[in-house]
C-alpha cells in the first residue's frame, strides 16, 4: 500500500512546523501550503489523501479551498480536516457545509488529531 500523502495548509509557521513533524514522524508524505492560493496549486498537481486545512488565511480562506476541492470529481476521495481557532457552532457548521470530513477547534491534542487522521485514512 502506498504511503498516504497529506497536505498541511496554514499561514502560521509554528503550526506548519509542528504538524509537519508530527505527520512525518507517523510515516506520512507531507506537502505544505502557506495560504489558500498555494493550497489550490498543490491540489492541482498532487492527489492528496488528506488535507489539514486552516480556515482563516489571508488570501483564499479554507472554506473556499474546501469548496473548490469538493467541486472536482478527480479529487473526490480527498479527506479534509479543518483545524481552526474559530470554534463557534456557526463556524463549525460552515466548515461542514463547505465539505469538511471533520472540524477540530484549535488548540487541539496532537494525539487526538493523529487518531482522527488514521480513522479517516482507513475509511
Amino acid at each position: 500500500m502506498k504511503t498516504p500523502h497529506i497536505l498541511i495548509v496554514d499561514d502560521e509557521p509554528n503550526i506548519v512546523m509542528s504538524l509537519e513533524f508530527l505527520m512525518r514522524k507517523n510515516g506520512y508524505q507531507v506537502g505544505i501550503a502557506r495560504n489558500g492560493t498555494e493550497a489550490l496549486a498543490a491540489i492541482d498537481h498532487t492527489p492528496y489523501d488528506l488535507i489539514l486545512l486552516d480556515v482563516m488565511m489571508p488570501d483564499v480562506d479554507g472554506l473556499q479551498v474546501c469548496r473548490q476541492l469538493r467541486a472536482r470529481s478527480d479529487r473526490a476521495g480527498t479527506k479534509v480536516i479543518f483545524l481552526s481557532a474559530k470554534s463557534r457552532e456557526t463556524d463549525v457548521q460552515k466548515g461542514y457545509e463547505a465539505g469538511a470530513d471533520l472540524y477540530i477547534p484549535k488548540p487541539f491534542s496532537t494525539r487526538q488529531l493523529m487518531e482522527k487522521v488514521r480513522e479517516l485514512l482507513a475509511a
